[in-house]
């Protein structure tokens, strides 16, 4: 690599955000989570230290690996690329840019006494067919363990038209059906939003026995990322029964986050909702949709290959003490097997708890789990 590349780490809050910003634009790689919006709202909502590591050629960027310092009051912390989603991870212009970065971060994470280094990276298109001459070489999904976790990607028509043409009579059928059941969907953009789609995430979040983000969490969120978060919401009469958020980057848009009550799920408020949020960003242009991580062959996979999703593989590497450590880590989070014994003990104490207690607890303990 040629010596006049120059690399260095910077703190989020020191570095224009615009000149980022422009970077990431242009991009082919980059992804709506890559914008310095979600650095701005995890150092707002909750503290976290965000970084940026750069390369510049004759006062030019040409590579970003955006970072985020995690560091729990009891345990070494991690340095991660990014937090509380599926993949940040390196933007460069050329190949040999990479390795500098990666190099810098782990001068930045060793400076600041960080053990674990996470880079949380988009890999290929997982390939349907096995045995195919033509297909040597290529990631398979039948190749894969079952619970190996990958992106749901799909490519949007021209409009949404097209759109609802391209789907099987039964997922249309599925759409009315949430119509003829009497639900509406409306989409909003104002920050008030934000306090409907939560009374419905966080009752979902503790019937699965997790802890909930923060509500500052979404409303910073929202601040940041303005015009580029849209908030998907279904209603019965007057009451929020679903609700997503889609956040936008140049071409792809992504749902990190989206849930229904329970108690309303026969009259196909999930149906609506992506139907809803889809049909608005086919029809401003975007190409790409990221349904988000899934477990291969489970419910969320099937629901989300319905609508054309394609797997994608999900790399996420990590270091420690600058090494990389092998099969310590994967998208799925599961570090250690204890923590999956113990995982099904803790989520049905936490089902039983009260919501207000549990929406109080919740984001105290989700600002330090990364995924």
């Amino acid at each position: 690599m040629s010596v006049d590349i120059q690399v260095r780490a910077s703190r989020f809050n020191v570095f224009p955000a615009h000149e980022y910003d422009e970077y990431v634009a242009e991009h082919h790689q980059a992804t709506p989570y890559h914008l310095s919006a979600w650095l701005q709202a995890t150092e707002s909502a909750y503290g976290h230290t965000s970084w940026l590591i750069t390369a510049h050629h004759e006062g030019n960027l040409c590579g970003v690996l955006p970072m985020v310092e995690v560091k729990p009051p009891i345990g070494g912390g991690s340095l991660v690329s990014l937090p509380f989603c599926d993949l940040g991870g390196v933007l460069v212009d050329n190949a040999g840019i990479r390795e500098r970065l990666i190099a810098e971060a782990k001068v930045l994470a060793d400076t600041n006494h960080i053990k674990i280094l996470e880079l949380r990276e988009g890999g290929p298109v997982l390939e349907m067919g096995q045995g195919d001459p033509e297909k040597q070489g290529k990631l398979t999904v039948q190749a894969l363990p079952a619970h190996t976790k990958v992106r749901m990607l799909c490519d949007l028509p021209e409009n949404s038209e097209a759109l609802f043409k391209s789907y099987k009579p039964k997922l249309r059928s599925q759409i009315r059906k949430a119509e003829k059941n009497g639900l509406r969907a409306e989409l909003r953009t104002e920050p008030d939003a934000v306090n409907l789609f939560y009374a419905v995430f966080s009752q979902n979040m503790r019937r699965l026995g997790s802890p909930v983000h923060s509500l500052q969490w979404f409303q910073d969120l929202k601040a940041s990322y303005s015009d580029q978060m849209l908030i998907g919401v279904v209603f019965q009469d007057e009451k929020p029964v679903g609700a997503g958020i889609v956040l936008l980057g140049s071409k792809q848009a992504c749902i990190p986050w989206a849930s229904t009550l329970e108690e309303f799920n026969r009259l196909a408020p999930n149906m609506l909702l992506y139907w809803t949020l889809l049909s608005h960003v086919c029809d401003l242009g975007y190409t790409c949709f990221d349904f988000g991580r899934s477990t291969l062959g489970e419910g969320t996979y099937r629901f989300k290959k319905q609508w054309g999703a394609e797997p994608y593989a999900l790399i996420w590497t990590e270091y420690r003490n600058g090494d990389q450590v092998q099969n310590s880590s994967d998208a799925n989070g599961n570090r250690t097997s204890g923590v999956s014994r113990l995982r099904p003990f803790v989520e049905n104490i936490w089902r039983q708890l009260p919501l207000p207690f549990t929406n109080w607890l919740g984001p105290k303990l989700r600002r330090y789990i990364t995924l």
